[in-house]
């Protein structure tokens, strides 16, 4: 019963979803609205999308496990999330809009020269493309283990089958179809998060009232952590590791601001930026209520939680709390992987035509435009492929909590892009181009050897701080190969 109803619930998910490229590929599905969306979208639209791809699949069951080990500590990131935002509205946003870009990494080649564009945007692309990879893969690896083992398919054909699906519906219109799907996508996933806290308190017999008391005087509650400053928990590393991750994964992220650069204005650009930074806090607590609750449920059940944390709520949820919950989980969590990849899908197809292989978003001529579409199919089908290999040798490496590990993986491949724009942005020199994807590649090389001591030597575990030594090592050496002579600002 329980795989054939996840199939079922899919298969309805995904012809909604082809319903919607249907309606928003009638108009066009040529490369600006693939790339741009014809620059035409609304802001609390896109707001609400953009709710979606931040959150994934991963934050569905990665934030309630969490809760197991480090309490409620995550929110002292997400505080910081909220002021990232504002530097992305105010800051970069309307750098962006006053160079009219198809992708961000066009200010670079201004900014330095085209090796700097061509390192920032291959940064881009090994970042967006693992991290996605991993994100879908805790779905991916759930949806195998409640449904496909039951019924003796392997792995890799899960992998193929949920790839193809995404691709089925963004590879026509990109962008344009993007917006609308994850639109969909959020409001399903936020409202299977209310509906599985509601059902769990239900389960426990708690009002609303109790249900704040008890997450209020569990154990777990702890949210602020400033006495021990060797901890990677402590608030000032966990605070501003937020804000600048926040900064570099989404305002230096092709993924998340492309949607950005469809609005036509700015203004609406800065309140899409600024509404859904708001809405991070209180869906991100919801999660860590969530996961409290999830333990105090077991606790009072006899429930042996298993090893690996992300494991918690799907256990849970699918053979603790009846049918209902696990149907809404499987919406929530389907909806939640779905928005992101499709996006990061798109942007790494966006980001390789336009950046790597010079693509304009419209062509000079139709012919132009029709072989530039031809060789934007091709590159969409070629990452998707990408795509599964990854997440495959994923599956093969394993993880106990995937989003620490890509928090940990853009402190390494992010730092460069924000030592690049924040040089760019705040000093009025200008580098030796050539030399730049040196400094890039030798800075997160640099902090791996720099953590690697700090443990041995002083018992300093480095957390998420390394994202700022990563950028301030790129931008000493960029410094360091500096022409001296003045150059105006971008």
């Amino acid at each position: 019963m329980k795989p054939t109803f996840v199939l079922v619930v899919i298969v309805v998910y995904f012809a909604l979803l082809m319903l919607i490229s249907w309606l928003t590929s009638r108009k066009g599905s040529g490369n600006d609205a693939f790339f741009r969306a014809n620059k035409s979208s609304k802001w609390f639209v896109v707001a609400i999308a953009m709710i979606g791809t931040s959150i994934s699949g991963v934050t569905f069951v990665s934030v309630p496990g969490m809760v197991r080990n480090l309490d409620m500590t995550y929110m002292q990131m997400v505080l910081g999330f909220f002021f990232g935002y504002l530097v992305i509205a105010y800051v970069l946003l309307p750098l962006y809009y006053r160079l009219n870009l198809t992708t961000i990494y066009g200010y670079l080649d201004q900014r330095y020269g085209p090796k700097s564009y061509k390192t920032g945007a291959w940064f881009f692309l090994l970042s967006k493309i693992v991290g996605a990879a991993a994100r879908l893969y805790l779905v991916a690896f759930i949806l195998q283990t409640l449904v496909f083992d039951a019924w003796g398919v392997p792995f890799v054909v899960t992998v193929v089958g949920i790839i193809l699906i995404i691709w089925l519906y963004s590879h026509k219109s990109g962008i344009k179809t993007i917006i609308w799907t994850d639109w969909l996508q959020t409001l399903l996933f936020i409202s299977a998060l209310v509906l599985i806290v509601w059902q769990l308190s239900s389960k426990m017999g708690m009002s609303l009232g109790e249900v704040a008391t008890t997450i209020r005087e569990s154990s777990h509650s702890r949210i602020f952590v400033f006495d021990d400053w060797h901890s990677t928990q402590n608030f000032f590393k966990q605070f501003f590791s937020g804000m600048f991750i926040t900064i570099v994964m989404t305002g230096l992220d092709q993924d998340q601001m492309q949607k950005n650069l469809t609005i036509r204005t700015l203004k609406d650009a800065q309140k899409n930026v600024v509404s859904y930074g708001f809405a991070f806090a209180p869906i991100n607590f919801l999660f860590l209520c969530l996961g409290v609750l999830l333990i105090i449920f077991a606790e009072q059940n006899g429930i042996a939680l298993p090893d690996i944390s992300d494991n918690i709520l799907p256990l849970i949820a699918s053979d603790y709390l009846g049918s209902v919950v696990f149907g809404i989980f499987v919406v929530g969590i389907v909806a939640a992987a779905f928005s992101s990849a499709d996006s990061a899908l798109t942007a790494l197809t966006t980001s390789f035509c336009v950046d790597i292989l010079n693509m304009k978003s419209i062509s000079r001529s139709k012919e132009l435009e029709m072989r530039d579409i031809r060789t934007r199919r091709i590159v969409h089908v070629a990452i998707s492929i990408v795509f599964i290999l990854i997440i495959l040798l994923i599956e093969t490496i394993g993880s106990d909590s995937i989003i620490n590990a890509i928090y940990k993986l853009a402190s390494y491949t992010y730092g460069p892009l924000l030592g690049l724009y924040v040089f760019g942005l705040y000093t009025k020199v200008k580098p030796v181009d050539r030399y730049v994807p040196l400094v890039a590649v030798a800075a997160p090389l640099l902090c791996f050897a720099g953590e690697f001591a700090m443990k041995q030597l002083f018992g300093y575990q480095v957390g998420y701080e390394l994202l700022l030594m990563n950028g301030l090592l790129t931008g000493m050496g960029l410094w360091a190969i500096t022409v001296r002579n003045k150059t105006k600002i971008m």
